[in-house]
């Protein structure tokens, strides 16, 4: 077997076990959020907390009939087992004293990723707290990418901020919230988005991965032969990509324009293959900023849905919108400066231009491909 024949049959195996893999990692494209939402007067906390149906199947086994859909009557069948199991996992103080929690009702709402369930419910403390004291605990034993996402409400003002498995219990202190905290807030919840989007990143990476290559006369890649075009490349491509989410984050996110959830997921489903799909067969080879940009806009909806879904108070809005957009950059930034150096010190490498570059987009188009199936057609490929 000659060389060329075991760098093809390389590829191909590598192909095939992307694909393989593509339904598991496919399932994983959005983030387990729950939104908890605390609104403190005197001594009694009103308790609004909205749970994906969908991670509340995985414990608690809603959907009976395994038809794939959880209906109300499944929910409500349920109901005193939701509750027990999402009460167990969150405890509220104030002044570090346990607050007692009363009964709960079930409701559910729609969020721009699916149905929620919705318990309501007030947890009375001792006395007024002066800080609030909140462990928050669901989900980070089945799923460590969870993240609680939660907003405080009182006399003070709003301030919103978020649980994970590294930081399962913060204290909130009664004060008025300095701008500064709700700006950190909102950085660190862009932050966070950025990297439990894994669209986005897929998006991202597709982009990166043909940065330190250029086309030469056949069309065939080949290594940049200097780092300057590169990283001119690269900030062309970035640049134009964070203008245009930040356009759109901020339309959408102000109510002046709303797209439907299915058509901006479908969207973004869409622009992953064709930026992976553009590094095998070029077709905007040139003008990939333009392309960032142009897809960029759809992105930045799937953005604003987390801020919509949060309800974050028109008041705050600008601040938490500016936020999020910075977090959002720095989440962006950071996956560039871990790869591109990388990238370039393998650019020469048929290692690179094979195996990364073409099995990376072909094992990238496949994983978009089935999000982009389930997404415009409502079905389960796997």
């Amino acid at each position: 077997m000659t060389r060329h024949e075991t760098h093809i049959r390389t590829l191909a195996v590598a192909a095939f076990m992307v694909v393989s893999l593509a339904a598991h990692i496919a399932h994983a494209h959005k983030p387990s959020d729950s939104y908890l939402t605390l609104t403190v007067s005197v001594e009694k906390v009103s308790v609004r907390w909205d749970i994906a149906l969908r991670d509340l199947n995985n414990v608690v086994d809603l959907d009976r009939d395994g038809d794939g859909a959880v209906t109300w009557g499944e929910l409500n069948a349920r109901r005193s087992d939701v509750a027990d199991f999402a009460l167990a996992k969150l405890r509220i103080g104030a002044d570090e004293r346990a607050c007692s929690f009363g009964p709960s009702d079930l409701q559910v709402t729609r969020h721009s990723d699916g149905t929620y369930a919705v318990l309501l419910f007030v947890a009375t403390c001792p006395f007024e707290p002066r800080v609030l004291d909140v462990a928050y605990e669901l989900f980070f034993d089945v799923d460590p990418q969870h993240h609680g996402i939660v907003r405080i409400n009182d006399a003070a003002g709003t301030r919103v901020a978020i649980f994970t498995a590294k930081d399962r219990r913060q204290q909130f202190e009664r004060t008025q919230p300095r701008r500064g905290h709700q700006l950190a807030s909102a950085i660190a919840l862009g932050v966070a988005h950025i990297f439990a989007g894994i669209d986005h990143l897929l998006f991202l990476i597709a982009l990166l991965l043909p940065a330190v290559l250029q086309r030469g006369r056949h069309g065939a890649w080949e290594p940049s032969p200097r780092l300057r075009p590169v990283l001119t490349d690269v900030l062309k491509i970035v640049t134009s990509f964070t203008l245009a989410h930040s356009i759109t984050l901020s339309l959408s996110a102000l109510d002046v324009i709303r797209l439907p959830s299915r058509l901006v997921e479908s969207g973004i489903a869409a622009s992953v293959v064709l930026a992976a799909v553009n590094n095998l067969v070029p077709i905007l080879d040139e003008d990939r900023w333009m392309a960032a940009f142009a897809l960029g806009l759809l992105h930045g909806f799937g953005f604003s849905a987390t801020l919509m879904d949060l309800g974050v108070p028109r008041q705050n809005l600008v601040t938490t919108l500016f936020g999020f957009n910075v977090g959002v950059e720095i989440g962006q930034m950071c996956v560039v400066a871990a790869f591109l150096p990388l990238a370039y010190l393998a650019r020469r490498t048929l290692w690179y231009r094979k195996g990364v570059l073409v099995g990376g987009s072909i094992a990238i188009a496949a994983i978009a491909s089935v999000w982009l199936a389930e997404r415009a057609f409502s079905v389960k490929v796997f």
